[in-house]
């Protein structure tokens, strides 16, 4: 158990210069081949006497303490591991097993011979008794019926478009009638009206706009002279002095205020700088951050005085474990192969030897007689029967046979017969 940290050791490079056992080929070889480059070694800051003062102690207190612990565990993750095994799955399984037989078989059992034969019965009388009767209804009722109904509406629709055609003509030879006598009305009676009535209205317009030109005229004279120019006087030489004073006059209360509060502001930050920020940073600096320092130390110590000690109990636990799986194999293991192997084995061959092989060869004897007596006697009743149909009904009459150009089935073709293509003619 390494009880200190050890430094990071530095890369050593490769030298370049050859050494005395390596002969300039192998030197510039070597000079050849690329270098790999090692990852980057992360440095360890230089440790205190402090935390090495406190290692030692914290390792050894937290490996008394931890040690049962993990032995604990490892028994726990043995224990669940073998009830996982044993227990767990096989009951697992058999819950499984059960759930199917009693939730989803009977369903599968009821959609497969219950539900399905019953749609598809259902299904047969519906299309038997629905839409047989609408087809027929349809192709040979509806079908006719529809076919009538659009040769009426056919020459119906004609005598329609030939009517409306004829008022179409009407209205339209009417209508450029009409168009004719306004056009003429037009030309020769509201052009001339129209043409009179505007030169009236565009001198009428005329006079109307020299008049308001006049008006609007005198009106603006009025206006500037009697209402911009005092305002603009007034506004000059009364309202801008007067501004200018109160703005004056209120720029300084504004810097007065300003200075007031300025001063109590500084007032009040040395203030609490002095009663509350300065002893605050001086417990900082002074007091909290030694001791943070202290207990981060502490805490990387324990941290890695845990991992330490989980690993070493993970050892310790794995010998302990060893020794008792050797010591049960010692005990019950062994012994229970030694018997099995030099006691039950040979026993088990005497058996299968001396009386399986014997009693399985008598066995098959017998059976292999009852299958003969069984044959002959099953062959003596048909015999039998054949021959009481024989004499009570006769024998049965054969087909007589047809020559054919194919021999039957138990001749053959041979060079010698006259029904082979070489011996034909």
């Amino acid at each position: 158990m390494d009880l200190e940290k050890r430094t990071a050791r530095q890369p050593v490079e490769p030298s370049a210069e050859p050494t005395a056992g390596q002969t300039a080929g192998q030197a510039a070889g070597r000079q050849q081949t690329p270098v790999r480059q090692q990852a980057p070694v992360r440095q360890q800051t230089p440790e205190g006497c402090l935390a090495v003062a406190i290692r030692i102690p914290v390792r050894i207190v937290v490996l008394v303490l931890v040690v049962p612990v993990r032995m604990a565990w490892d028994v726990l993750v043995v224990v669940g591991r073998f009830l996982t095994d044993a227990v767990l799955r096989p009951v697992g399984r058999a819950l499984l097993w059960v759930g199917r037989a009693v939730f989803v078989w009977p369903w599968v059992a009821l959609w497969r011979y219950v539900v399905v034969p019953v749609a598809l019965g259902l299904g047969w009388l519906g299309y038997r008794l629905l839409v047989v009767p609408v087809v027929w209804v349809y192709r040979y009722a509806l079908t006719p019926v529809g076919h009538a109904i659009a040769w009426v509406a056919a020459g119906m629709w004609g005598g329609v478009v030939w009517v409306a055609t004829g008022l179409w003509a009407g209205v339209v030879w009417v209508a450029r009638g009409v168009w004719a006598g306004l056009g003429w009305l037009y030309r020769w009676t509201l052009a001339p009206f129209g043409r009179g009535v505007a030169w009236l209205a565009r001198g009428v317009g005329v006079g109307i706009a020299v008049v308001a030109v006049a008006l609007f005229t005198a009106v603006a004279w009025l206006v500037r002279h009697l209402l911009v120019v005092p305002a603009v006087w007034l506004y000059r030489y009364a309202l801008t002095p007067v501004g200018h004073a109160v703005a004056w006059v209120a720029r300084g209360v504004v810097r007065l205020v300003r200075m007031f509060f300025a001063g109590l502001w500084l007032g009040v930050y040395w203030t609490l700088r002095v009663l509350l920020v300065l002893p605050a940073i001086a417990v900082w600096r002074w007091v909290l951050t030694p001791v943070g320092r202290l207990l981060v130390v502490v805490g990387r110590e324990i941290r890695d005085a845990l991992g330490h000690a989980w690993r070493v109990a993970g050892r310790i636990s794995l010998v302990v474990g060893r020794f008792l799986a050797n010591l049960f194999r010692w005990i019950f293991v062994e012994p229970t192969r030694w018997v099995y192997r030099t006691v039950l084995t040979p026993a088990g061959h005497f058996v299968r030897d001396a009386v399986w092989k014997p009693v399985a060869a008598a066995g098959r004897a017998v059976g292999r007689t009852t299958r003969q007596a069984l044959a002959t006697a099953r062959e003596s009743v048909r015999q039998a029967r054949a021959g009481v149909r024989s004499a009570l009904f006769g024998q049965p009459t054969r087909p007589p046979s047809v020559h054919g150009r194919e021999p039957r089935a138990a001749e053959t073709r041979t060079l010698g017969s006259s029904k082979t293509a070489l011996t034909k003619d």
